[in-house]
């Protein structure tokens, strides 16, 4: 712990990121001699002379016990690459962090991870396909790893947590209560820790969200993944950034097609003529990534009628959205009827309400 202290510590100084702390490693034989060293000696493991300077200045307002409190006081835990339970699969990326802040639980199971990420204007049909894959992958024991972004990276990390699934959000900030972002989701985050899932940053303490921090987050959240998986994209989405890291780190790519009219289709058509693989539903994910399971997929259980009324309206209910008028014209049913039936249809968990008065299989 002592040793781990002053890599915390070093990871505080916000110049310090995986590559120059990879070299100071590599200098040291510790990281106590590291903290203390002189800008000489800095120089010597490989660091520019003025950042060497700035740091010896800097080291002057950096108090490890104080941030060992702090953290503690936060709840947040922190892991190195020497450690055992280090992420595998983060490990194996050309530049892994060298500790990882988290709050919650690592865990084995996370060795078989996919990354869900794609736009925060996100369509009907985006979430629709977001919500029946990631549960799918999700009771099939797939870890899911998204960024918290609004957008389809919240709606995977829901989707996952209304199954039971296992979920894990990296930040681009701290993980301290303050800087968890976006603010909006704070209470999705609680709820990831609080089902045994994790979030997790390289970023220490107090280190707000800055713009370029999300690139840099993209890496982790492909890095900690057999593949990435991208919903919608718009052209210049930083879902793409995620893709693009999934192939340096040679990790699988899958993209979810869609309309060559829709803007959110644009990044996800162009992945596929690049050779990303498509996905219509999660077996296509599981057979690329030859992964056996035990439990059987959900969406291969017919959802079975209970009454006469079910039975005509899911004769015409797909996974395409079809109006409350449209049903009331095919079925033949009154207003009153159709109404009441979709409304025990959708609290049985049969169907779904998209919003204006629009329905679809639930599964």
């Amino acid at each position: 712990m002592n040793q781990q202290k002053y890599l915390i510590a070093l990871s505080h100084f916000p110049k310090f990121g995986p590559t120059r702390l990879k070299k100071i490693k590599k200098h040291f034989p510790s990281w106590e001699n590291a903290f203390h060293a002189s800008a000489t000696g800095l120089m010597q493991a490989g660091i520019d002379y003025n950042l060497a300077q700035e740091f010896t200045a800097a080291r002057q307002n950096i108090n490890p016990e104080q941030i060992l409190e702090q953290l503690d006081q936060e709840n947040i835990k922190v892991i190195t690459i020497e450690d055992n339970n280090y992420p595998k699969l983060l490990a194996e990326i050309y530049d892994p962090p060298q500790l990882l802040y988290y709050k919650g639980k690592l865990e084995n199971q996370d060795e078989f991870a996919l990354a869900v990420v794609g736009t925060r204007k996100y369509t009907n049909y985006g979430k629709q396909a977001t919500e029946q894959i990631v549960k799918d992958l999700a009771r099939n024991n797939l870890t899911i790893v998204s960024g918290l972004a609004l957008g389809i990276d919240a709606l995977a990390h829901q989707a996952t947590l209304e199954v039971n699934g296992r979920t894990v959000a990296v930040l681009g900030s701290g993980l301290d209560k303050q800087n968890v972002y976006p603010s909006a989701n704070r209470y999705l985050a609680d709820k990831i820790i609080a089902s045994d899932g994790a979030i997790i940053s390289e970023f220490p303490l107090g280190t707000p969200p800055l713009k370029h921090h999300f690139p840099q987050r993209n890496r982790l959240i492909s890095g900690l993944s057999l593949g990435s998986l991208i919903i919608e994209a718009g052209e210049k989405s930083g879902a793409l950034i995620t893709a693009r890291h999934s192939l340096e780190q040679n990790r699988e790519v899958f993209a979810l097609p869609g309309s060559i009219y829709s803007p959110t289709s644009i990044g996800p058509n162009q992945l596929i003529k690049m050779g990303a693989k498509v996905v219509t539903k999660a077996t296509d994910i599981m057979e690329t990534l030859d992964l056996v399971q035990v439990k059987e997929f959900i969406s291969n259980k017919k959802i079975i009628p209970e009454s006469a009324e079910e039975e005509r309206v899911l004769e015409h209910l797909a996974h395409e959205p079809i109006h409350v008028n449209e049903l009331i014209r095919l079925t033949k049913l009154s207003t009153d009827i159709i109404n009441s039936t979709l409304t025990l249809m959708e609290m049985k968990g049969m169907i779904r309400n998209l919003g204006n008065m629009q329905y679809v299989l639930a599964r």
